[in-house]
């Protein structure tokens, strides 16, 4: 694990929107394609800002979530409303945007095999982007949720229905040998309740600390 501290959240967000940028088009230059892998909430919104202005062979870069509550578009809580919102729009606009989510299933469970299947071919995820809870979650993966110990394991599937108390929703997830297997990690975390989250995940295991699965070839950027 790599940590960077900066001196206030502005240049966060400037720096690690140019370094994501800067990883995506080396991607582009010799594969032809990438795949950016983001996390919901309103915290990346300034990064996604930043990126839907930059110029980039959007057209080829495939984006998609961490993971996403399992309720329509048309809801506040929709990781994919907000990732329309603030990052799919101005130049990044034509990216492509690979759904987590489907209006005609009624849980996870049914939408799983068709969106294990669309995920499929945009993997390794070239950079991910992930945050963490003070519970210190990442993705889906909850401390005590449901299948935490499938999504887990090293032979987990690419995606796993997940339910918790603290997630409220249903909710899809990729699991932890798929972020794990990103090519650049990144962790944005802010201020010191995270930071002190951060530091005893770094002393537990990842079924007491989910994010602990990811860590390991993790950059950590953290602003106060």
């Amino acid at each position: 694990m790599e940590f960077r501290s900066y001196p206030d959240r502005e240049l966060l967000f400037l720096s690690l929107a140019d370094q994501i940028a800067t990883q995506l088009a080396d991607f582009l230059r010799r594969e032809g394609r990438a795949s950016f892998c983001v996390p919901g909430g309103t915290t990346p919104g300034p990064i996604f800002d930043t990126l839907s202005g930059v110029e980039l062979d959007w057209p080829n870069v495939a984006v998609f979530l961490n993971d996403e509550r399992w309720v329509p578009e048309s809801s506040d809580r929709s990781n994919t409303r907000l990732l329309r919102e603030r990052l799919l729009r101005g130049r990044a606009l034509g990216a492509q945007l690979v759904p987590l989510f489907d209006p005609a299933a009624e849980g996870p469970e049914l939408a799983l095999p068709a969106l294990t299947e669309g995920l499929k071919p945009h993997l390794p995820i070239s950079v991910l982007l992930l945050g963490m809870g003070t519970d210190m979650h990442t993705a889906s993966l909850f401390p005590g949720a449901d299948r935490l110990a499938e999504g887990l394991a090293p032979d987990a599937p690419l995606l796993l229905p997940m339910r918790a108390a603290a997630a409220g929703e249903p909710r899809i997830t990729l699991t932890a040998p798929a972020l794990a297997g990103a090519m650049n990690i990144h962790l944005l975390i802010t201020g010191p309740e995270k930071r002190a989250a951060l530091d005893r995940a770094l002393t537990l295991p990842p079924a007491e600390a989910p994010i602990r699965a990811v860590l390991d070839n993790a950059t950590v950027h953290w602003a106060e």
